[in-house]
């Protein structure tokens, strides 16, 4: 990294940090590159999304409306107060700096704009509850018509409702939600269904979602799900869809996503729906890979970790202006790390890894909070910064009269924008090949109206064997849309070198074809895994006999150890996966549990016909158990029924030397029906209690299946260790599953000792039912007063009950010594606050309180 040192910064006053005119000097850029200001507060302040219009405009969502909960002290313009703007900033005189402001839009519906897409005379704005399109029919650059795409997302003012649109090479728009986006809904407030006919909601998708609309936002694909707060997309020049993804805060866990058509993403467990703290069986050691449920069957993996941060909004760098590691790679801007990364991307296997290589950070000036980063048309970077102190629920009021537009560019380049004629095939095959999306769509549309007089144009930047890869796929992309002429493209594409040709074609030909099984038989035997990958993505719901022998044949190919590979063919085999596996295994000639390959397949599948495999595999004790917990928690996901049951059940009359844990995981899999309403599950389930009685084995088969006649060892285990984790979990067990009656009757008809030994084990358990039982415990005078003094002291346990304490002293209902007790038990407690409160209320000594009965 290469230091920038116009301006002595750390010498600067911290008021003079924050200027406008000291912004670049905070700023650290990569080798080759500078950064300059492109537009500065007071133009704009709060840019939460950019694009950039075919004349090097840049549009910027100024969402000074962004969190207006944040603080009752804002101070605004009228201007600003009357709603949220879409601005056009303009350099008309070539230096780089914008000199040219123009509203757009604003008005007070248009609240917290995430994301922008400009096209031609038009702009899609993304803002929860709402998608808008805007146009300008005139041509002054203001919005003469404002219409509702989609509405009833939900997420309003939230960073995880719906973010920006980008434009396709296949000519369609691509975007996304968050997990509080939860639905899509047309523009009139009816259901959207997708390709299944099914509504497009929480019901029917998980979490936050990937789509893919036509021009006319009428048909809806959902490309991916289960994602927490994927925000703006990208996607490259073969229509691969990258994001990012946002972990639970604090968890190091951010995400960059390659988007598998129709895969799932593993935010949330796939068949409870549980978040990723619920233990599972086979858990991930590291949370970054914990938090995606990553060891899980049917989650697609991570290209990359990037640690704890806030993605922003993202891009795809297919030019040339920026030094070559920047050539065809993701930038990305991550606002919670201060810096817009690169993530130079390479094959593994059939997907993809990544590393990060930074461009331009904010070491010095850590209010550099990059939003957003868009591609100009001569190939240099512009980057949004809402320059904060903080971001999302962190930021504060002040700060929303800041914000920042950069271009990162080689030094002392100027910014030029290039000017095509769309008017000839051969000015719109030139544009085709710009690295900005808005002049992009202009060429698309202008080849498709040249219709087959594009041909040449577009055929001659396609079968150019020096051309990028991806500028040919930008070619090939339109010829599909040519009628008459495609076809023979296609075939060209199929036969190419390039694994990323065939790749294109194959996902164009898809886009035509309701069947294209005929065109997937030429990939099949593709050496390239990723071309396979994509032949069994293309076959996912294609219940054809030509689509099961396709699957078979890829099957077949693979070697193991590629969990990329391995997942395409899960999502190829969804709803079919009964005749594909016994395909499988019909067409093979060795015993499937001979290779690693073989094994992951049976890890993987979705059929009650791997029963029997994944039962040797899982009491296979030849291989170390930590090893085969994969295949005691691939028992999750198979189809309900007795026969996964039965087989778990076989599991537990063995011998082996770890028979103890082979029948605590096979019972835990077994299902509650199964082992509440059958004889020989009963049965398993007693011996088991049995033979561990006393460990944390029994508590946690207890726990799970909650049987009642264990509530008097319960209670036994409790009360004979209540100072341990055992006997705290035994009290809390106990407590959750027996009858508010039985747990009465057991605690009078027990002596002081046994009594005070049972509220120390739910101490601190913290719920509204044991902070009732202590409280009771310690204010009613039938007690003794040593059962009284130790439920006061108990009642301070949990964090709930040291508030529930403070309410207690504050109402005046503790008194001498239950009082002197209570507040003894919260005086060690973590808050400083109520510490403080605790001593406030010391009455006497430590002496008169008689700690005997703790």
């Amino acid at each position: 990294m290469a230091t920038d040192t116009v301006l002595p910064y750390d010498s600067l006053s911290e008021q003079e940090k924050r200027f406008p005119a000291h912004a670049v000097a905070g700023l650290t850029v990569a080798n080759g590159l500078e950064a300059t200001l492109f537009a500065s507060e007071p133009t704009i302040s709060n840019p939460t999304s950019i694009d950039i219009d075919d004349r090097g405009r840049v549009w910027v969502c100024d969402a000074y409306g962004y969190r207006p909960g944040q603080s009752s002290t804002r101070k605004a313009s009228k201007e600003k107060l009357a709603g949220d703007r879409i601005l056009i900033l303009e350099d008309t005189d070539g230096d780089g700096k914008a000199d040219k402001t123009t509203v757009f839009y604003q008005g007070p519906e248009l609240n917290s704009p995430l994301g922008i897409l400009v096209i031609g005379n038009k702009a899609i704005v993304s803002q929860s509850p709402y998608v808008w399109l805007f146009t300008d029919t005139n041509g002054d650059d203001k919005a003469d018509k404002k219409e509702i795409i989609f509405r009833g997302i939900r997420g309003v003012q939230h960073d995880h409702g719906v973010h920006a649109f980008v434009f396709g090479p296949d000519g369609k728009f691509y975007f996304n939600f968050g997990n509080e986006g939860r639905q899509l809904l047309n523009g009139r407030g009816g259901n959207l269904l997708d390709e299944w006919e099914r509504p497009i909601n929480f019901r029917n998708y998980k979490q936050g979602l990937v789509f893919r609309c036509d021009e006319e936002f009428k048909t809806i694909e959902v490309l991916g799900e289960n994602f927490r707060n994927s925000v703006e997309l990208a996607v490259d020049s073969y229509g691969t869809v990258w994001q990012s993804d946002h972990d639970e805060d604090g968890n190091e866990s951010v995400r960059i996503n390659y988007v598998m058509e129709d895969g799932n993403f593993g935010y949330v467990d796939e068949m409870k729906g549980t978040t990723w703290r619920v233990v599972r069986t086979n858990l991930e050691d590291e949370i970054p890979r914990r938090h995606w449920h990553q060891n899980d069957p049917g989650v697609v993996p991570n290209v990359l970790h990037t640690g704890s941060g806030i993605p922003t909004g993202m891009a795809i760098y297919e030019s040339q202006l920026l030094p070559r590691p920047f050539w065809d790679q993701i930038i990305h801007s991550d606002a919670g790390a201060n810096v817009v990364r690169a993530y130079p991307v390479q094959n593994d296997g059939a997907g993809y890894k990544a590393a990060m290589l930074p461009i331009v950070e904010g070491k010095r000036d850590t209010w550099f909070r990059p939003s957003d980063v868009s591609v100009a048309p001569d190939g240099s970077l512009i980057v949004a910064d809402l320059y904060d102190p903080g971001v999302g629920q962190e930021a504060s009021a002040s700060d929303l009269n800041r914000g920042r537009i950069y271009r990162i560019a080689p030094p002392k380049t100027p910014y030029r924008v290039p000017v095509y004629d769309y008017n000839t095939p051969e000015g719109a095959v030139a544009a085709l090949q710009s690295p900005t999306m808005s002049i992009r769509y202009k060429a698309w549309h202008a080849l498709l109206n040249h219709r087959r007089a594009a041909e040449p144009a577009l055929e001659e930047l396609f079968r150019a064997p020096a051309a990028n890869p991806r500028l040919r796929s930008r070619a090939l992309w339109v010829l599909n849309r040519i009628e008459g002429v495609h076809r023979r493209h296609l075939e060209v594409a199929f036969r190419a070198i390039n694994p990323n040709l065939s790749i294109t074609a194959l996902r164009a030909v898809r886009q035509r074809n309701s069947d294209p099984t005929e065109y997937i038989k030429l990939l099949t035997s593709h050496p390239d895994p990723q071309v396979r990958r994509e032949c069994a993505l293309a076959i996912s719901h294609n219940h054809t006999y030509e689509a099961e022998r396709v699957w078979v044949q890829l099957a077949r190919q693979y070697k193991g150890n590629d969990r990329w590979y391995l997942e395409a063919l899960g999502i190829g085999a969804e709803g079919q996966w009964d005749r594909l596996f016994e395909a499988w295994l019909q067409t093979g000639k060795t015993d499937p549990l001979a290779t690693p390959a073989g094994r992951d397949i049976v890890w993987r599948a979705r059929t009650n016909l791997a029963i029997p495999y994944l039962a040797t595999l899982a009491t296979d004790n030849s291989v170390p158990l930590k090893e085969r917990l994969r295949y005691f928690r691939a028992f999750d996901f198979l189809p309900r029924g007795y026969e996964k049951s039965l087989a778990l059940l076989k599991m537990t009359r063995g011998n082996a030397s770890d028979q103890t844990e082979i029948d605590k995981l096979a019972l835990w899999h077994m299902g509650r029906e199964f082992v509440r309403d059958s004889y020989q599950g009963r049965q398993a389930l007693q011996r088991f209690l049995n033979k561990t009685y006393g460990t944390q084995n029994y508590i946690e088969l207890v726990s799970r299946y909650e049987p009642e006649y264990e509530n008097d060892r319960l209670f036994r285990l409790a009360t004979s260790r209540p100072n341990t984790d055992l006997g705290r979990d035994a009290g809390r067990q106990f407590l959750k599953q027996a009858e508010e009656s039985y747990f009465w009757d057991k605690f009078h008809n027990s002596n002081d000792d046994t009594k005070i030994a049972l509220l120390a084990s739910i101490k601190g358990v913290g719920n509204r039912e044991s902070l009732t039982i202590l409280g009771n415990a310690a204010l009613d005078p039938a007690h003794n007063m040593k059962v009284r003094r130790a439920a006061a002291r108990f009642l301070g346990g949990s964090w709930e009950g040291e508030d529930t304490v403070i309410n207690l002293l504050k109402s005046g209902r503790l008194h001498g010594e239950i009082k002197a007790a209570a507040v003894d038990g919260i005086s060690n407690a973590f808050r400083k606050e109520i510490r403080d409160a605790a001593d406030r209320y010391i009455e006497f000594s430590e002496a008169s309180i008689d700690k005997s009965a703790f």
